[in-house]
């Protein structure tokens, strides 16, 4: 069952708690649980939050959740993350597959954000999260979350305390929404994504050529334009700044589609 829906349960106790308190702030928190699973995580959420709410696309899994978790404060959705509606939550927190981690961490940023978002995920993942810009690591999902969130990279858990075993090490992240966003407003998070799609789809092109094939930009008016912005014309898309990227898309305008 876990290993069919790339479910790979945590049961140990010490780190389930360092989870949790990672995650959950205060008494006064709602918590949305992705991926429940048998609710080792759930039930030391449960101990600090006011309310959890899990879900879990097993449907045996869900049906035992609901029937353990039936008269408390934790309800159980079944249902597919990517595709069933997410409540509101203060807390958005789960062991996550390491199959649909990217598209997790979209839905988890998309507003109204919660006041922070903390995942288990596969440890090259968090090395992603938390890699600097100019660094081999650095790459599209790095730049897309810095336009929203700050990330912590909080702890590794070894392979050997799940079941069953992964393959790979995982980390826990903690990824802290921005008071103020990099970009103003849906429609220029989704022009300033669509940037650094295409230049990380061309990761190892000069900026200057991405401009030329992506955007059908002269030769020399990408130079200009990139010189106008302090940026070498001949550098590569994991040299550029999340601050760097919305300054880019900002000065290309309308040459870009969200």
């Amino acid at each position: 069952m876990g290993a069919r829906l790339g479910q790979h349960f945590l049961f140990d106790p010490d780190i389930l708690r360092r989870i949790a308190a990672a995650a959950v702030a205060g008494p006064d928190e709602v918590v949305l649980e992705i991926g429940a699973g048998r609710g080792t995580l759930t039930r030391a959420l449960a101990a600090r939050a006011r309310r959890v709410i899990a879900i879990e696309t097993d449907a045996a899994l869900a049906a035992a959740l609901a029937g353990e978790f039936r008269g408390t404060l934790v309800s159980v959705v079944h249902g597919d993350a990517l595709r069933v509606p997410w409540p509101r939550a203060d807390v958005v927190c789960g062991n996550i597959p390491y199959r649909i981690t990217s598209p997790l961490i979209e839905l988890a940023l998309q507003p109204p954000r919660p006041r922070r978002i903390v995942f288990l995920v596969q440890k090259e993942v968090a090395d992603r999260l938390g890699a600097a810009a100019g660094t081999a690591a650095y790459g599209a999902l790095t730049a897309g979350v810095g336009l929203v969130a700050e990330t912590e990279r909080l702890f590794t858990v070894r392979a050997g305390a799940f079941r069953p075993r992964p393959r790979v090490d995982s980390a826990l992240v903690r990824l802290v929404p921005r008071a103020t966003p990099l970009v103003a407003g849906a429609a220029e998070e989704g022009r300033v994504r669509a940037l650094i799609r295409a230049s990380f789809q061309r990761r190892r092109q000069q900026l200057r050529r991405t401009l030329r094939e992506a955007l059908g930009l002269a030769r020399e008016d990408a130079e200009q334009l990139l010189a106008s912005l302090g940026i070498a014309p001949a550098v590569r898309a994991e040299r550029l700044t999340p601050e760097q990227f919305v300054a880019l898309a900002r000065a290309l305008g309308n040459r870009l589609a969200s």
